[in-house]
């Protein structure tokens, strides 16, 4: 029943991720990467949005409320980390124009976009 669980919960979260890289897309960004992994964490998805580099965690839960509770400090540490080294490789490197979103999906599938969500 648990791996059941499991299996259940990866499924929803890859559904939730697609559905966040569209939203974006037909906002016009271009999804450079999905799932990076470094060695600080993964980024569940990194869009381009002109020269501006923007890193993507997206949460869900039965509501928008819910999923915006299942992101903690240290699970933000772990994301700013991984998007250094990512931004490591860019021309620019650190000085590379870049935003922390929060992409939140409710039960229904509906999208709501924290944008520069870590500067808070």
């Amino acid at each position: 029943m648990r791996k059941a669980r499991g299996v259940t919960s990866y499924h929803a979260g890859v559904a939730a991720e697609e559905a966040v890289a569209r939203h974006y897309e037909r906002a016009g960004l271009h999804i450079a990467a999905r799932r990076w992994r470094g060695k600080g964490g993964e980024i569940d998805l990194i869009a381009r949005d002109g020269a501006t580099v923007v890193f993507i965690e997206v949460k869900c839960s039965a509501t928008h409320a819910q999923a915006a509770e299942r992101l903690d400090m240290r699970q933000m540490a772990r994301i700013a980390s991984a998007a250094a080294e990512f931004l490591g490789h860019e021309p620019q490197g650190q000085l590379t124009p870049a935003r922390f979103d929060v992409a939140l999906v409710d039960a229904c599938g509906s999208v709501e976009i924290l944008e520069n969500a870590f500067a808070a």
